[in-house]
């Protein structure tokens, strides 16, 4: 006899409350809710937490994840150095320039996160040929006025809400937006030679856009510090700025070759010295047709229009190199040169040769 299976009473609602997949296929699982806001990002409780995750953590991301350039952290920290030397004897008090942190950030989200009242100075970095900015905020730009015109030491200055920079205010922030993008120019001389001239000064974020709102810019923040007073000068390159020089930002320290060998330039170099080449002179060319040149016997003559002193040009291949003379050397025939080898010829036979 053969025992029936054993029947769970709990089977029996897959078979009133939904059909049984089709033989082959299997049921397909359906997400409740909670689920749902959970891989978007809208949990429940995502006003306690200060992170996103799901697809809204990716959309609303501010960070740009990019690959780093190490040189470039080299660079502004020699930045560091010199403008502490420099705003020193711009200011003639004792200045501390402190760097606190290289980021990426998407240039749109860098324009909406500027506080306000502040300078933008928009710069050209003429041999990248593209843009820069630098902000100061309204605590750097009172003390450089309190600095350059002797304001007490530890009195606050005084602001006033709404009011617009005065012209005294722009023109002494500007001369130290100078200085800064000259000690910039020194900091990237090792690399490359940069000259960042100051295009304009602005008060608006949206007159200083500069690239779109999507691209990623790197931004370095500098803390100003001059005894009791001073402020955030922070300074955005977009990547498209520092592309034409991205293989030198790359480098792990100064100098840094990127596969390349001397020696073995060397040794090519030598080898094309000694490479031996096939050069023929040419005394006259004639066209036939096929037929024709099928047809040639044994003493046939083929006659060249050519002068007994019409040059001859000589040959490697398919390339001329150059045209002379045809004379005699003891019991040898010889050219004499006459044409010095063009340099257009010179590329045609590296490119022959694959090099």
């Amino acid at each position: 006899m053969m025992a029936e299976p054993a029947v769970d009473e709990n089977e029996d609602w897959q078979t009133a409350e939904q059909p049984a997949a089709p033989e082959g296929q299997t049921a397909e699982r359906i997400l409740n809710q909670d689920e749902i806001d959970s891989l978007l990002g809208f949990g429940v409780g995502e006003e306690e937490g200060d992170g996103q995750h799901g697809v809204r953590a990716i959309i609303n991301s501010a960070l740009v994840s990019y690959e780093r350039l190490p040189m470039l952290e080299i660079v502004f920290d020699r930045l560091v150095r010199l403008m502490t030397t420099s705003l020193r004897n711009f200011t003639s008090d004792n200045v501390e320039v402190s760097l606190d942190q290289i980021t990426s950030i998407r240039f749109g989200d860098y324009l909406n996160s500027i506080p306000l009242p502040a300078i933008i100075a928009v710069f050209r970095a003429e041999e990248l040929d593209n843009f820069g900015l630098v902000t100061t905020d309204s605590g750097l730009i009172y003390s450089i006025v309190d600095v350059l015109l002797g304001g007490r030491r530890g009195a606050a200055s005084t602001r006033v809400e709404g009011r617009p920079y005065t012209t005294i205010e722009r023109m002494l922030v500007t001369r130290m937006i100078e200085v800064v993008l000259a000690d910039a120019r020194q900091a990237f001389a090792p690399l490359t030679t940069v000259n960042f001239k100051l295009d304009r000064i602005e008060t608006n974020p949206r007159f200083a856009a500069i690239a779109r709102p999507p691209n990623a810019a790197i931004l370095v923040k500098l803390r100003i510090d001059m005894e009791d007073r001073g402020g955030r000068l922070e300074l955005l390159l977009p990547y498209a700025t520092l592309e034409p020089i991205r293989k030198m930002l790359l480098q792990q320290f100064m100098g840094e070759k990127f596969g390349r060998d001397n020696i073995w330039e060397g040794h090519l170099a030598s080898e094309l010295w000694a490479t031996k080449l096939e050069v023929r002179a040419v005394l006259n060319e004639i066209k036939r047709p096929l037929r024709d040149v099928l047809d040639l016997k044994v003493g046939d003559t083929l006659l060249l229009d050519a002068q007994p002193d019409a040059p001859v040009t000589l040959k490697c291949g398919a390339v001329d190199l150059s045209a002379g003379r045809v004379g005699r050397m003891g019991h040898h025939l010889a050219v004499r040169v006459e044409k010095p080898i063009a340099p257009a010829t010179q590329h045609a036979l590296m490119k022959i040769g694959g090099i």
